[in-house]
């Protein structure tokens, strides 16, 4: 839990580094240097890590966002992306993510599944979707594939 605690203090002044890294290349393409987000990412993977660990040893509880993820994909394998339905008498949008690219980075190799609580408006609620991505962090860090 320490760890925990520890982790949570090193993420808040990566997070600031990050956001602000990423608004100044926001519309830029090509190859872009990004050191804060790569660390800010590679410390929130290893949070992600710590959390599995303790939920793992039933330190701390399984998130609503597990359970009903879990649930979502018992029952809709095959959903595609974008795809609705409806659990619990809340909505819930399939999305996919790239995870590997190939080695030109031009074809997706392996991509990430998850789903995002839709609100009345259509819009993803943005409490769910941080807790998404503070549980699988890595599914929103694209890498190329190494060969």
């Amino acid at each position: 839990m320490s760890e925990l605690s520890e982790i949570n203090q090193e993420l808040l002044p990566l997070k600031a580094l990050a956001d602000r890294e990423l608004a100044s290349i926001y519309g830029l393409t090509g190859m872009v240097y990004t050191p804060h987000i790569d660390v800010y990412m590679q410390v929130s993977i290893k949070k992600a890590e710590i959390l599995s660990c303790l939920k793992s040893q039933q330190l701390l509880p399984v998130s609503e966002v597990e359970l009903i993820t879990a649930e979502l994909d018992i029952l809709h394998k095959r959903a595609r992306s974008n795809a609705v339905f409806e659990y619990q008498g809340k909505q819930y949008k399939r999305r996919f993510s790239p995870l590997k690219l190939s080695k030109s980075g031009k074809n997706v190799q392996r991509w990430a599944k998850f789903w995002l609580l839709e609100l009345p408006n259509g819009k993803a609620d943005p409490n769910w979707e941080r807790q998404v991505r503070e549980i699988w962090p890595s599914y929103f860090l694209i890498r190329a594939i190494n060969m």
